[in-house]
């Protein structure tokens, strides 16, 4: 697990986990991190079928009961599954494993129906404040009372800046344009973000067709006319492309086994970054933003569950096609062969 490179946001597991010394003082927000992204990849090969099977559904149950927005037929999705972890529990170890704890989780999803995503009012947000409390200065003698009066004047300042009170020597504090990465935010409107999440989330049902604004921009440093070499990328390319516009028929150049179809061109304008909202992913096309080219991604299995492993981006490449007809002239006059 200590070779395991994760997102810079998600934050780190204790190192502990993999020296012998269990999963003890584990955080709530470190079991996440542990379950959606390590367990299935360590634990695989250590199990049965009917574990991994236990397993498989545990996680995906995990990766939606922690989304920030959770939608109504997916509660129906995590009570199915963990109906079917409770069964295979009871069928291969017996009835008597089956405790209070399992029972009580058949009604989560009647919670979340109830209150919103656990994501509202577990401890995610409650641990998170105590480690950014922790971490302020303090006396080590009377910490409630000075945080108390840090937040105080905290909101003082606030106040005096988002009003119209005029406070001398304030001007220093007030509000002024943001800068770098932070002035992204300013750009991007909200509906744009909710739709950008929303491809995300439904891979499955919803498909992407003819031409869909992107929310973001590509980044330099940048290669232009880069060409598809790979044979392997090419097919990929034409097999996306037939996918998803099912109306359009596409194929290589120099091809004449289909008629009527796109010609797609053999090159590409690559670039290490992209912009998506306040957020900047970086690639391995550029080794000075590797750091940033660590993402999860999802995958959509044959049964139509859907799976998240950690991924590395390679590059960003922008792919420009030009739909071209090709006419004939005919005549209506006709001359004798000679």
């Amino acid at each position: 697990m200590n070779e395991f490179q994760v997102l810079a946001d998600l934050g780190q597991i204790p190192g502990k986990i993999y020296c012998g010394e269990g999963f003890s003082n584990f955080t709530v927000d470190q079991w996440r991190i542990f379950i959606s992204i390590y367990a299935t990849v360590v634990l695989w090969k250590y199990l049965e079928e009917v574990d991994r099977k236990i397993l498989t559904y545990f996680v995906q149950i995990c990766h939606l009961f922690v989304n920030r927005i959770l939608e109504t037929k997916s509660l129906y999705e995590i009570h199915k599954k963990i109906v079917d972890i409770v069964t295979l529990i009871e069928k291969k170890y017996g009835r008597n494993v089956i405790t209070s704890n399992l029972y009580l989780s058949l009604h989560l999803s009647a919670c979340l129906h109830d209150f919103g995503p656990l994501y509202a009012f577990w401890c995610f947000s409650f641990e998170r404040m105590n480690e950014i409390l922790g971490s302020l200065p303090n006396s080590h003698r009377q910490i409630e009372p000075e945080l108390m009066r840090r937040l105080i004047n905290d909101n003082k300042i606030n106040e005096m800046i988002y009003t119209e009170n005029n406070s001398k020597g304030l001007e220093i504090l007030n509000t002024r344009q943001s800068v770098g990465s932070l002035s992204e935010i300013d750009q991007f409107g909200h509906d744009e973000m909710r739709r950008f999440w929303m491809y995300s989330r439904t891979i499955q049902e919803l498909t992407i067709s003819g031409k869909e604004p992107f929310p973001g921009e590509m980044l330099k440093p940048f290669s232009e006319n880069i060409p598809l070499s790979a044979d392997r990328i090419l097919d990929l390319m034409i097999a996306y492309y037939n996918d998803t516009y099912e109306n359009l028929k596409f194929r290589k150049p120099f091809e004449t086994n289909s008629l009527n179809s796109i010609i797609i061109p053999l090159k590409i304008n690559k670039y290490c970054r992209c912009r998506i909202g306040s957020e900047i992913f970086g690639s391995t096309f550029s080794p000075r933003h590797q750091k940033s080219s660590y993402i999860l991604a999802k995958f959509a299995s044959k049964d139509d569950s859907i799976d998240i492993y950690l991924g590395q981006i390679q590059f960003f490449f922008v792919h420009e096609i030009k739909q071209m007809c090709n006419v004939e002239l005919w005549d209506t006059e006709f001359y004798p062969k000679s």
